[in-house]
């Protein structure tokens, strides 16, 4: 990978970026991609386009989209001793986050706390026994009194669990919130590798907002860019972890190549078009059939306005949802060139109707 791209995808996850509460991830879009193309704008809603447009005349334009939110908690209730109530922004399985370090970003910036219960010893059997509720736990900043906490923190403010970027053995990497920060760094990969290369439509790299709470930052980027091909870059399962259904799930393994999807959520010529750009660059693809929408950004893409020739590359990520997501980072590398080929071969001339 890239160093400077590598540097890039470190700094996306460790920024925080629960649904709702993007600006700090988008100011490192912004910055990453204003150098890179020909315009970055943001629009009401918070979604950051950075445009590349083309070096041949052409009205084809192609959305690349990556979401840049991630699952969060919310600070709900502040009791009289000072504890933090949160629910979740997002899905979360609560079990995950017992014992996790949490920071809430607060106004007057971040504080640390963990979110916990009482010890094991003290559990009733009843309790022991009982998949907790968030309304069971609690988080602990240190405060002496609810006027202490009431002073830092206030209900609304978001919290994540604590950030961090860890390098594994072979070409691998963990990290909360790989879900969607690879997509979003695939986009803007791929914008970067396009910059170098003669382009024949324009593309819109699009880090997308709130995908977490209903696929709502690509509904409104869809319509506002109105492209006639548009691309969602998510996270998918792997299934090369003990336990999974293949026969349900497909066969999904880390390191051997994105992911393409067929199905009724995907455009079978941009699939073709995908798969052929794939062989010719040499790039491993795994490919999944999905036979319903697939409740990412590439639904709603689907159908903006008069209906949008949609696809899908899924990055395997092991553990999704959790604190320790894996992905392997010759799938982040393999996804942007796939990108970058495709979005320099394609043309105004291309037929994408069924």
């Amino acid at each position: 990978m890239d160093e400077r791209s590598h540097d890039f995808l470190r700094e996306l996850l460790e920024t925080p970026s629960p649904s709702g509460y993007e600006r700090p991830i988008q100011d490192v879009v912004r910055r990453w991609a204003t150098p890179l193309a020909s315009e970055v704008r943001t629009d009401r809603h918070g979604n950051v386009i950075a445009a590349l447009h083309p070096t041949e005349p052409s009205d084809l334009r192609i959305m690349l989209a990556g979401h840049c939110d991630q699952i969060g908690l919310m600070i709900q209730h502040i009791d009289s001793d000072g504890y933090l109530y949160v629910q979740p922004i997002g899905g979360w399985d609560v079990q995950i986050l017992l014992g996790q370090y949490i920071t809430v970003w607060a106004e007057g910036g971040a504080i640390q706390g963990v979110l916990s219960r009482k010890a094991p010893h003290l559990l009733t059997n009843e309790e022991r026994n009982k998949v907790p509720q968030f309304h069971d736990l609690w988080v602990d900043i240190g405060a002496k009194s609810k006027e202490e906490a009431e002073s830092l923190v206030r209900p609304g403010d978001p919290a994540t669990i604590s950030l961090g970027y860890r390098p594994l053995r072979n070409g691998m990497a963990a990290s909360p919130a790989m879900d969607d920060k690879v997509g979003l760094w695939v986009a803007m990969e791929a914008l970067r590798l396009l910059t170098e290369r003669e382009r024949r439509a324009s593309v819109y790299a699009v880090s997308t907002v709130q995908e977490e709470v209903g696929l709502r930052g690509a509904t409104t980027s869809a319509y506002g860019i109105n492209p006639q091909v548009g691309i969602a870059i998510d996270v998918c399962h792997a299934t090369d972890t003990p336990g999974n259904d293949k026969k349900s799930l497909g066969e999904v393994k880390l390191g051997n190549g994105p992911v393409l999807f067929r199905g009724p959520n995907i455009n079978p010529r941009v699939f073709a078009e995908l798969e052929a750009a794939a062989k010719r660059i040499n790039v491993p693809v795994q490919v999944r059939g999905v036979p319903k929408a697939t409740g990412t950004d590439a639904n709603v893409i689907q159908i903006s306005r008069e209906g949008v020739a949609a696809a899908l590359i899924g990055i395997p990520n092991r553990y999704m949802h959790s604190p320790v997501e894996i992905v392997h980072l010759d799938d982040l590398n393999n996804a942007a060139r796939l990108l970058a080929e495709f979005g320099a071969t394609v043309s105004g001339e291309y037929d994408w109707t069924p």
